[in-house]
């Protein structure tokens, strides 16, 4: 990287601490540091929401999720305008009435103590494992660009975040954020026009996208039923709205965002604004991705992208071997790029079926010689990864954008992953005060509950970042963090769905039935080949099945009356 890049990228990074630090001051009670004074705004709101969500993990690995397996991921998110809607409509007023700190804290009302436990248990291991994740994509990156350890680069990364969410609460968070996603949408529009206007001479914007298309690349509908496949318009609707409802409505990292909210109108405005907003932008960030595709078909890239097994492929045994591979691959990708070019053209004059084909064969014969040089790259160093999908668009950026735009795209891969981590550990620092703490010290001062939460922010964040050391075994970070949440989020919602609208079913009832479900979850995952977005719906609906049955048989009564503020939810 340029002096420039450097200077742009430590710039934004110290401004958005700095001004966090600034704005989170002064906090003196619970209320003020986890909710920010329930004063929030609806643009604040959904830039907070969109923020949490919108992680490193997004802008790094989803362009190499679109460059390797096309446009379909975009299905995955079809469900979440929908939930955002039932959303708002149902939680958002019964939550604002009851002015809970957390999402957990009306399951205690509802049912009992052991539920809310059980809810707020699962949900601090599921979002404590999941921000190990958002803090190795920009760890990731460092390590790249500066060769240093991982692990130093964890700790730094994670050292940035604490520094202001520790000292500064929601507040805090929630104005760095908004700036965080001002520097992540120029830093991705600038690598989007750039990418495009990037592409070869002779070669423009509707030349890549028909090459793109040609190779399966712009599928990004797939309306076959299928258990199995991960990816389709059943599973993004279906799949997507269960798992977009659990992650909105009782994930407390998103829920803490919209009670802050200084009105009931307010939050369900930023919630509406995240449900119009999310598809596009995910869209947009795969179509980033399959451009830079694209433009690979034309400008060959290296056999491999991440270059740490590549480097002990060529000081080892396997060097020779190695080069062999290259040789190979500087064939095959002169094919591919002369193919696609004769389609490009094809296309212009008419019909361009054999020119299509002839593509397909040279491609096809690319990755065959990929395959080969990734079996050198195990032998090579054992334990590799064969999946490079996280280092694709860090790989383009580096090499293909000018000076001081590298520092502007990597200024937006920081942001959006410390925006995420600090929303995230902030969560779990509330959920921990309010659903763990507070039950064995009740009555506690204002001063020593601040303490306390600052204190379990802090304890999360070095779990995350010591779990993070895990993440470059699991592939797509893109993927992998969507199914840990989907490991969880569907019983979480079950017991949600049980406490609103099965008012005869009763604490115990509830607890044992999210017990059972989760099992069977996990049972899912590791024992067949079901697609995990389903696992959300199959949580979710076992909870409330066998909630239901394990009622019946305790054979007990109806709840008679309601605890305060719930009369009416099973309306809402």
């Amino acid at each position: 990287m340029s002096p420039l890049d450097w200077a742009v990228l430590a710039g934004c990074l110290a401004f958005v601490v700095l001004f966090g630090l600034w704005k989170g001051r002064g906090h003196r009670d619970a209320e003020g540091y986890i909710l920010a004074n329930r004063d929030a705004r609806w643009f604040t709101i959904c830039l907070s929401i969109m923020a949490t969500q919108a992680s490193a993990i997004t802008f790094l690995s989803t362009p190499g999720q679109a460059y390797v397996d096309g446009m379909r991921f975009v299905q995955f998110y079809l469900g979440l305008p929908l939930a955002m809607v039932v959303l708002s409509a149902t939680l958002v007023p019964l939550f604002h009435k009851l002015k809970v700190f957390t999402a957990y804290e009306f399951l205690e009302a509802r049912f009992d103590a052991k539920t809310r436990t059980l809810a707020a248990g699962l949900f601090l291991l599921q979002r404590g494992l999941a921000v190990g994740l958002t803090i190795y994509a920009p760890a990731l990156v460092l390590s790249v660009l500066l060769g240093w350890d991982i692990r130093v680069n964890l700790a730094l990364v994670g050292t940035l975040v604490l520094i202001y969410t520790v000292t500064g609460g929601t507040r805090a968070v929630s104005w760095a954020q908004s700036w965080q996603m001002l520097i992540i949408t120029c830093g991705m529009v600038a690598a989007g026009a750039l990418v495009a206007r990037r592409l070869p001479a002779g070669v423009g914007f509707a030349d890549a996208l028909h090459v793109a298309g040609g190779l399966g690349r712009l599928n990004a509908i797939d309306t076959s039923f299928d258990v199995t496949n991960r990816y389709n318009l059943w599973s993004g609707l279906i799949g997507g709205f269960f798992l977009s409802l659990s992650y909105f409505g009782t994930d407390q990292s998103q829920v803490q965002r919209y009670l802050s909210g200084s009105s009931v109108s307010q939050s369900r405005m930023g919630l509406l604004a995240n449900g119009l907003l999310k598809v596009p932008m995910q869209f947009l960030i795969l179509l980033l991705g399959v451009l830079v595709f694209a433009a690979h078909q034309f400008s060959p890239p290296p056999v491999f992208f991440n270059p740490a097994p590549v480097k002990a492929a060529l000081a080892g045994p396997q060097a020779s071997e190695w080069r062999k591979i290259e040789a190979r691959w500087e064939t095959v990708a002169g094919e591919r790029a002369a193919a696609a070019r004769a389609f490009a053209e094809a296309r212009r004059r008419g019909d361009a079926a054999p020119e299509r084909e002839a593509l397909v064969r040279a491609d096809a014969r690319a990755v065959e010689v990929r395959k080969a040089g990734v079996e050198v790259l195990r032998k090579a160093a054992p334990g590799t990864n064969p999946s490079d999908v996280n280092y694709i668009f860090l790989w383009y950026v580096l090499h293909a954008l000018p000076a001081g735009v590298v520092g502007l795209v990597l200024a937006a891969e920081f942001s959006a992953s410390m925006s995420s981590m600090s929303a995230e550990i902030n969560a779990l620092g509330a959920t921990t005060l309010v659903d763990l703490w507070r039950r064995f010290r009740k009555g506690a001062g204002p001063a020593s509950e601040v303490r306390v939460t600052r204190l379990a922010t802090l304890g999360w964040g070095i779990f995350a970042v010591a779990f993070a050391e895990y993440a470059s075994r699991l592939g797509s970070l893109v993927e992998a963090v969507n199914l840990l949440g989907s490991l969880f989020y569907g019983t979480i919602l079950g017991i949600f769905i049980v406490a609103f609208y099965l008012k005869r079913v009763r604490g115990g009832s509830a607890f044992w039935a999210a017990l059972v479900a989760e099992a069977a979850v996990l049972a899912c995952f590791f024992l067949t080949p079901i697609s995990f977005l389903w696992y959300n719906v199959i949580g979710c609906l076992l909870v409330v099945l066998l909630a239901w049955v394990f009622q019946a048989a305790a054979g007990t009564g109806v709840i008679d009356k309601a605890p305060p503020g719930l009369e009416n939810c099973s309306r809402m």
